[in-house]
């Protein structure tokens, strides 16, 4: 009878070592959902719910159903600009920015000396503050004094100053720049990390077999970098399509706050859904609307961007 009763606490202590195991995970984890849920999920809950109202934030919340919705598609041909905008801008910086940073990644990953300060050099961009990017850029494509007509000038390219950022298109190839010269570093570092990761023995058998440096890194380094390739599609479009800073910076900056630049060719969806909500006025209904809107968009743009990044190999 003792070594029953004995095996049954043997048996109830191990139940509750075991449900102490299972428990212990989620209290560890619960202060970071409990955080989740009440500052970024209730706030998205919460902003699509506000996108079906009118309100300035002050008053009374007034139920208006998917009017917002309808003015912002319909009646709002600002929405259209922004959104053709940021499009614009992001097939601009993309392309350069995934081949630039393979081909620097690839010139770097074999260096025998200076690589550690290439990568430094490159990487710099990408940890400088928004804002001083934006003084940057404002001084070298100032029509007055800055140095990009001064050198031109200088060249005997041109007469007299160009207005850079008063040209529409000039503008949006001038914030795809800033873009790329920001974004470069990263893309490099990705890249370098994937290149690292590729066994050498397969470039080594590759030289064997008397392949050259252009068949090995078209028929070797590009395929295994392939998945690296996708995530960095699909993360520069969804990045992209929040494109705010760079345009925010070199319009509405030092000199003087232009909203949108040169015929609206600088306004983007998230600078016009800033300017609806708290500057031109306080239309948290309308933000709202904009902000949902602009996430459907990027979901289909990312979903695309992977199913023509990624849907051969899958096929294959």
């Amino acid at each position: 009878m003792e070594i029953l009763n004995a095996a049954a606490v043997t048996q109830a202590t191990k139940s509750k070592i075991k449900s102490g195991v299972r428990v212990w995970p989620y209290l560890f984890s619960l202060p970071f959902v409990m955080c989740y849920l009440i500052f970024h999920f209730y706030p998205i809950l919460y902003s699509f719910y506000l996108s079906l109202h009118d309100w300035n934030g002050i008053g009374d919340k007034t139920f208006v159903g998917l009017r917002n919705y309808v003015t912002l598609l319909t009646k709002d041909p600002l929405f259209f600009k922004s959104l053709f905008n940021t499009i614009v801008i992001m097939l601009m910086s993309t392309p350069f920015m995934i081949l630039l940073g393979m081909v620097v990644a690839h010139l770097i990953f074999h260096l025998t000396r200076g690589r550690m300060f290439f990568q430094t050099v490159n990487f710099l961009p990408y940890i400088t503050t928004p804002v001083a990017i934006g003084f940057i850029f404002s001084f070298m494509f100032d029509w007055q004094t800055g140095i990009i007509n001064m050198l031109l000038i200088k060249l005997g390219w041109l007469k007299e100053g160009v207005y850079w950022l008063q040209d529409p298109w000039m503008s949006r190839m001038i914030i795809a720049i800033m873009i790329i010269w920001r974004n470069l570093g990263y893309f490099m570092a990705i890249y370098l990390a994937g290149m690292t990761a590729i066994p050498q023995d397969i470039y080594e058998a590759a030289r064997v077999d008397g392949a050259s440096s252009f068949h090995t890194f078209t028929r070797i380094t590009l395929p295994l970098l392939r998945n690296i390739t996708v995530f960095l599609i699909v993360t520069s479009v969804i990045g992209g399509l929040q494109l705010f800073d760079e345009p925010k910076l070199l319009y509405g900056g030092w000199s003087a706050s232009q909203v949108g630049g040169p015929d609206n060719a600088a306004l983007t969806v998230i600078w016009k859904f800033v300017n609806d909500s708290f500057v031109t006025g306080t239309r948290f209904g309308y933000g709202s609307a904009i902000a949902y809107t602009l996430f459907v968009v990027i979901a289909i743009f990312s979903v695309l961007s992977y199913r023509i990044t990624a849907g051969k190999e899958e096929k294959a």
